[in-house]
Formats: C-alpha cells, structure tokens, sequence
C-alpha cells in the first residue's frame, strides 16, 4: 500500500520520536513512530497495521481508485443523505441597525407572504420522502423573530405531514437573540424548534459598536438575558464575526459568558468568524472592513487563536472535517421572502444565481454554478481538496466577479492545519 495523497504529515509537539499523520479525507490523526513511518510504502508493514491505517484514510491500494474515490466523493455523499434542508429567509427587515449588515442594500421592509408560505408548504410536501428521514428548516433573516406567524404557519404544517409520512420535522433559528424570550420559545419548542444560533460580536463594548439598536442603544445586554433566559430550553450555539482590529478582544466575551452563567454545559458550541466583504452592489456604504478571502494571513492568525481561546474554556467549536460548498447538496435549498430559490444564503437578489422558485420549482443546474469546477487536475493532487472542494463560490463571486472557477484555500491551509491538527488532539476533539 501507499500512502495516501490526501494526508499531511506533521511533527509531533510532544515526541519528537515521531510523526503525526492526518488524513483530510477522513478527518482522522494517528501518532505514528518515525521508524514505523519509515516502513510506510516499503512493504516493512505488517498486513494489519496496513489495515488500520488504510480504514483511517491514510494508505491507499491504487492512487487511481483513491482519485475516482474523490471525483465520487460529493454524489456518494448526496446519494446517503437522509434528510431534505431548507433555509427560508422571512423577511429582509430587522430591529437592529448592523454596522456591517449581511444584506446591506438588500435590507428593506420585505416580508414573506402568507401565499409565498402555502406555496412552500405545499413544495416541501410534493417531493419524494422514500428515502428521507427528516425535513429540516432554519428560519433566517433579516431578523426570523419578526416573522413568527410565519415561522407558525409553515411548521404546524409540515409537522402534520411529517407526522403522516413518519419522518421527522425539526427547525432552528439564526438571529440576533433580541426576541429569543422564553415565551417565544414555550410558543415555538412544541412546533419542531430545536436550537438557535445567536450573534455576539465580541465583548459588551464592541458587539454594540457594531450590533446596535436602530435607535443606537446596545443590545449586548438584551441578549445576553435572552440567553440566560432560554439556554436550558433548546440548543444554543453562539456565532460572532470579527474584523481585523477587534478579534483580540473576543475572548472577553467568553469570560463573561462563563461569568454570567453561560457555561460550556449550557451553551457548548461557540464559532467566530470573519466579516466577509460583500460586492458593491449590495454592500453597506460605509463600512470596508470586511475580508476578501480565506487566505489573508491575518484570518489564519485569528482564526487559531480564537479556536484555541474558545477551546481552552471548554466551549467546543467547528472541528476539521471535509467541507463541501453548501452549494453542492442537492437536498439543501434557500428560498428568498419572494419565492427565489438559490443554494446559498449568500446569493440572494442576484438574479443570475437563481435556481428556480417556489411556484416553477428548481431549474439550475450544477454546471451554471461551476460546482464542478475543481475536477482538475491540479485540485485533484492537492492535499487539502477534501477540506476545500473548491472553496466558497459566494466570496469568489465577490472578490471576482464570477463564481466559476476555484477558492483555492490552499495558503491558509498551509498556515494553520498543522496547529488545527495539534488543538484537536490536545483538546481531544
């Protein structure tokens, strides 16, 4: 056997002895003895230990069938999913008036119809559940929480014919946590709500530069009570999006967090991110922070040091795993308040991303989205394809002008996986 194209070999920080093998296709990491490695690919492996690092990802029979297992990768994983999911956004309006605003100059008083919603109901419904297990929703914005008669006529639905069809029907939120109450969730818990991811950016004093009321008060405080309020009700997961000036100061977020009772027990899941740029068109007029792509060496740097805050308090966060474009499942769709359907959140209003709508169903096709792409040679060899698949089609769309072609993630990757690697056996992810 060889060893696989897909696998990174790194020093071990606690052995010097020995090496760290890493498998991007599988996500798996084996500390492995340098006399041992030495033996990888010479025939001096006995059959089982060839067994077990092959099951791991990390040796292959036949480097052709290792690169056909890669070009079947994305429909292999389509092909087993068992569950449709839906990203319905509710409205483009919101209660708070963001500094950096994802919307931006699509944000207005725009509201899902209650005949967009029957019309969504009755597509969910239409389709074919012989293979599925589970209809998932997340409600999104705008703000979701504004919504709520929506959110209530569309899940007491679906609920009923999930209930007939013997799947499950669940749904999560993405908001600001203004509205998050208690009473809201007693309302919403019984109809499928599972969890709901709020945004923080950052401790009290930058999370209200940048997430203000309309009116310009803080809202840092509101929702940190909504959180206490709700934590042991659903699933919270915590999200903030940092810029390059600010990303130190996050970590004081998670103190207050833990001192305020938001423990890891309570709220375990905590993930920051960059602001991403957004194209003239749509992007808010005074605000130019935002980050053009993965590979700026200053989002390498921060996106371990947040990781290792984050872990070091006990919160858990994303671990490495093989990362498809949202763009690319086929039973994941986005629909806009009007109907428009697109594969990614990130595309909404952009009248050439559209994949169809509500009434006329989906009409586009995997080619006009370049999700193929990275079948090239050069994306094949690479190490980290597993882990990339060609990047994010919304940030090349931005940067470029056209989402054909690749994210190539491969800079930031050399930056930071091998310290990614090493958190995830120190944290014992």
């Amino acid at each position: 056997m060889k060893l696989s194209k897909y696998v990174k070999i790194y020093p071990s920080p606690e052995d010097p002895d020995s090496v760290i093998l890493f498998s991007t296709k599988k996500t798996s990491a084996v500390l492995v003895p340098a006399g041992l490695f030495e033996e990888i690919g010479n025939g001096g492996l006995s059959r089982e230990e060839e067994e077990t690092l092959a099951g791991l990802g990390l040796l292959v029979r036949e480097p052709e069938e290792e690169k056909k297992e890669m070009l079947d990768y994305i429909a292999g994983l389509n092909a087993r999913t068992t569950s449709f999911q839906y990203m319905v956004i509710l409205n483009l309006d919101c209660n708070l008036g963001c500094k950096y605003c994802f919307e931006g100059a699509r944000k207005g008083k725009f509201y899902l119809s209650d005949e967009t919603a029957d019309l969504l109901v009755d597509f969910i419904t239409r389709r074919n559940y012989s293979n599925k297990e589970k209809i998932t929703i997340t409600f999104y914005g705008g703000e979701p929480l504004l919504s709520v008669e929506s959110i209530v006529r569309i899940s007491e639905k679906i609920r009923a014919f999930a209930e007939e069809k013997g799947i499950l029907y669940s749904f999560s939120l993405v908001t600001n946590g203004v509205l998050l109450t208690p009473r809201v969730v007693e309302r919403l818990a019984p109809l499928g709500l599972i969890g709901a991811k709020v945004t923080l950016d950052g401790p009290e004093h930058i999370h209200n530069l940048f997430r203000p009321f309309k009116s310009g008060k803080g809202s840092f405080d509101v929702i940190v009570r909504n959180l206490k309020e709700t934590a042991d009700m659903i699933r919270l997961q915590i999200g903030g999006n940092y810029t390059r000036e600010y990303y130190r100061q996050f970590p004081l977020l998670l103190d207050h967090l833990a001192d305020s009772g938001l423990t890891p027990a309570r709220v375990p899941l905590v993930k920051f991110d960059p602001v991403v740029k957004e194209s003239n068109e749509f992007a808010p007029p005074d605000f130019h922070d935002g980050c053009g792509s993965i590979n700026d060496p200053w989002i390498a740097e921060a996106s371990l040091y947040l990781r290792e805050e984050i872990l070091r308090r006990g919160y858990l966060t994303q671990k490495i795993t093989p990362s498809p474009c949202v763009m690319a499942h086929d039973d994941s769709i986005v629909m806009n308040y009007d109907g428009a359907f697109y594969k990614c959140p990130g595309l909404i209003g952009r009248e050439n991303c559209r994949v169809g709508d509500v009434r006329n169903g989906l009409t586009g096709s995997r080619e006009s989205l370049g999700l193929e792409d990275w079948k090239n040679e050069q994306c094949l060899e690479c190490a980290y394809l597993p882990l990339c698949f060609g990047g994010c089609k919304h940030m090349k769309l931005v940067r470029d002008g056209d989402m054909r072609g690749i994210d190539c993630k491969k800079q930031y990757f050399d930056r930071t996986l091998g310290e990614l690697v090493a958190q995830d056996i120190r944290y014992n992810l």
